[in-house]
C-alpha cells in the first residue's frame, strides 16, 4: 500500500510543483526560512506519518538523536499545555532544515500557496503577513489581492488560489484512484511517542 501511496505523491507533487513554478513571483520560500515548520499542529494521516517514520529510519544515528531531544522537548511541553490547541514545532526540523524532506506531509508540500478555503474564500500562507509570499501583492488585511500593488510589480501570471487543502488532497477519491487508505487523521505529535531504548 505504501507503494501505492507514493505513486500518489509524485502525482501530486508534479502538480504542486506546476503550481508553485506558476506562483514564482509571489512565493519566497527558502531553506532555512522554516516558518511554517513552526508554532503549528501539522496535520498527519497513518499512512503519511508510516512513510515519514520511514524517512526517519534511514537517517543519520546523530540526527535521529537530535530529533528524539527535540520530541522528548515537545510532548513535554504537551503533558503541561492547559490550552484548547497544542502547537509546537515540527520534531523533524534540525537547525531550520526538515531533516526528512523527501518524506514529509501533504500539509508540509502544499503549504505557501493561496488555496480555496471554506465557502470559496481565498486562505493566503500567515507568512504573508510577514512579508514572504504574497506579500508582494496582498492588501495589507491578506483578504485581497491589490491591483496596485499587482500592476507595479509587471509580471503577466495572476496570483491565483488552488484547491490544495489538507481535506482536498486526503479526499477518498485519491484513495480509490490510487488503491490505498490514507487512515485515521490527526496531528503530527499524537502519532509520535518515544521509540524505546
Amino acid at each position: 500500500m505504501l507503494a501505492n501511496y507514493i505513486t500518489y505523491l509524485n502525482f501530486i507533487d508534479e502538480k504542486l510543483k506546476k503550481f508553485f513554478e506558476r506562483q514564482k513571483p509571489y512565493i519566497f520560500c527558502k531553506k532555512g526560512c522554516a516558518k511554517c515548520c513552526k508554532n503549528a499542529q501539522f496535520p498527519y494521516s497513518s499512512i503519511e506519518t508510516a512513510y515519514l517514520i520511514s524517512g526517519f529510519m534511514k537517517l543519520d544515528k546523530s540526527i535521529q538523536e537530535k530529533v528524539d531531544i527535540n520530541l522528548q522537548r515537545i510532548l513535554e511541553e504537551k503533558k503541561n499545555f492547559t490550552g484548547e490547541k497544542f502547537r509546537y514545532d515540527c520534531p523533524f526540523l534540525v537547525d531550520d532544515v526538515c531533516c526528512v524532506y523527501e518524506y514529509r506531509g501533504l500539509v508540509c508540500r502544499s503549504f505557501g500557496l493561496m488555496t480555496n478555503g471554506v465557502n470559496g474564500k481565498i486562505q493566503v500562507p500567515f507568512c504573508c503577513f510577514e512579508g514572504l509570499n504574497y506579500s508582494n501583492v496582498m492588501e495589507d488585511d491578506g483578504k485581497k489581492i491589490s491591483p496596485e500593488k499587482f500592476e507595479k510589480l509587471g509580471v503577466e501570471e495572476e496570483p491565483v488560489a488552488f484547491n490544495i487543502s489538507y481535506e482536498f488532497l486526503t479526499d477518498p477519491d485519491f484513495e480509490r484512484g490510487f488503491n490505498f487508505a490514507f487512515g485515521a487523521k490527526k496531528p503530527l505529535i499524537d502519532w509520535l511517542t518515544m521509540p524505546e531504548k
